[in-house]
């Protein structure tokens, strides 16, 4: 089955009158500088690349030694939520920026809307276009100009251990309703366990959720932004997550953080709601575990499959770079050709889905499987891709949002507020950040 988003399409489209006004204020930067071409000048031409993504390195290897014409230099940083994207905003603002960086689809609008990345449509051909799902590049496609080269899909996906599961007696939840069922028989079965975690650090894993129950945080009319969070969607995730909090049915940790995976590595959380890429976090971070794991479709509210989008990265080129040549036939070949979804996969801590369609069979042929029991775990992605909700689109004001969402929700816990009161400040935050910044908004 090939990923199919055709639903979303008119989306996106629908917002381009009003990013068109956004990327006016952002501009593209360098737009009037000639490119370096690679070894123009006899000389490899050196660029420098940031990013968090697993195996990021080993592509960067595998890249360098493929040819002789330019020579990527990789710092790993921060995931964009945990400080990266602050940053490579701090760096753009000091004009030591790198050439080339990554960045999620939510944030890409923020990106450009600050004018901190390049229109790079000059050098990204309609053949290279062609090889992404159209909505990836309609995702990286901001008032008619092309700002990133879309690298993966991120649909939804849930982890689950195997052997823990049959121990207690969990079936695998097809529906919400069924995951707090099973969330109350592991609690019961061992106290001290718990069927997952709810993330108080990372409101896209929660914008995730609203998004496969169908909210739309943003919309556009003319060149005027809407922006509602108090849908009955949104409103159905916040009471769900907030009852299993108050009912301690789930953690409340940090993603990633240390307390997240000792507790995977004791047994004290058996499942994770996480994306496409999960799998090679949990290769990578618990290799001891292999064949204990299995992956199963999002729970949904009605049992049918529905997913939501959780991260998913672009490469973009900032805006002082004036090496944009080298860097975007970097970024192209990350993206596009078998070798380099090889290397990132082979390295044993990714399972990128790609964004090009025809690399997903080297991705799957790349990715050990055993870890899974042999699971075909690729054909669940395909499936949670083609079921991806249509509606959502990401505002420009994305790192505002999420600031204080985030913030409030590391109040939760001591009954400092609600994920509703959470929702409610981001809201009225990404308001007034945006009527800050001139533009029209109804909310």
């Amino acid at each position: 089955m090939s990923l199919s988003w055709n639903r979303t399409s008119h989306v996106i489209v629908g917002a381009a009158t009003a990013l068109a006004v956004l990327t006016a204020c952002g501009g593209s930067g360098t737009e009037d500088k000639k490119s370096a071409a690679p070894g123009s000048d006899g000389k490899p031409v050196s660029i420098t690349f940031w990013g968090w993504a697993k195996g990021s390195k080993e592509v960067v290897d595998a890249f360098n030694a493929s040819q002789k014409n330019i020579r990527v230099k990789y710092e790993e940083i921060p995931s964009g939520n945990a400080g990266g994207y602050a940053k490579i905003s701090n760096a753009v603002k000091a004009g030591n920026a790198p050439d080339l960086v990554s960045i999620e689809y939510p944030m890409l609008p923020e990106f450009v809307s600050q004018g901190s990345v390049q229109d790079i449509s000059g050098h990204l051909t309609d053949d290279v276009k062609k090889k992404f799902l159209p909505q990836a590049v309609e995702l990286t496609t901001l008032g008619g100009k092309n700002w990133a080269v879309p690298f993966d899909a991120s649909p939804q996906a849930f982890y689950y251990r195997k052997d823990l599961f049959k121990k207690y007696g969990v079936e695998v939840p097809r529906t919400w309703d069924e995951f707090r069922e099973a969330a109350e028989k592991v609690k019961k079965a061992d106290k001290k366990a718990r069927i997952g975690t709810f993330f108080p650090d990372d409101p896209s894993t929660f914008q995730a959720m609203a998004w496969q129950a169908g909210a739309r945080w943003f919309k556009t009319e003319g060149d005027t932004w809407k922006v509602d969070t108090t849908d009955p969607a949104t409103t159905k995730v916040s009471a769900y997550w907030q009852g299993l909090l108050d009912e301690g049915l789930v953690h409340n940790n940090a993603s990633f953080s240390p307390e997240w995976t000792n507790s995977l590595k004791s047994g004290g959380t058996i499942a994770y709601l996480g994306a496409s890429w999960g799998a090679g976090v949990l290769t990578g971070t618990l290799p001891e575990q292999s064949g204990k794991w299995a992956v199963a479709p999002m729970p949904s509210w009605d049992g049918k499959p529905a997913s939501g989008m959780l991260g998913g990265s672009t490469f973009a080129v900032t805006k002082d770079s004036g090496k944009t040549e080298a860097a975007v036939e970097f970024a192209t070949w990350m993206t596009t050709t078998e070798d380099g979804v090889e290397a990132r996969i082979a390295s044993g801590t990714s399972s990128a889905f790609p964004a090009a369609a025809e690399l997903r069979p080297a991705a799957k042929a790349a990715f050990d499987a055993g870890y899974f029991g042999g699971q075909d775990i690729y054909q669940v992605f395909e499936n949670a891709g083609a079921s991806i909700t249509p509606g959502w689109a990401w505002g420009p004001s994305t790192g505002t949002t999420n600031t204080v969402m985030k913030d409030r929700f590391g109040k939760v816990s001591d009954g400092g507020a609600t994920l509703a009161d959470a929702v409610k400040a981001g809201h009225e935050a990404t308001v007034s950040e945006l009527k800050k910044r001139g533009l029209k908004v109804e909310g």
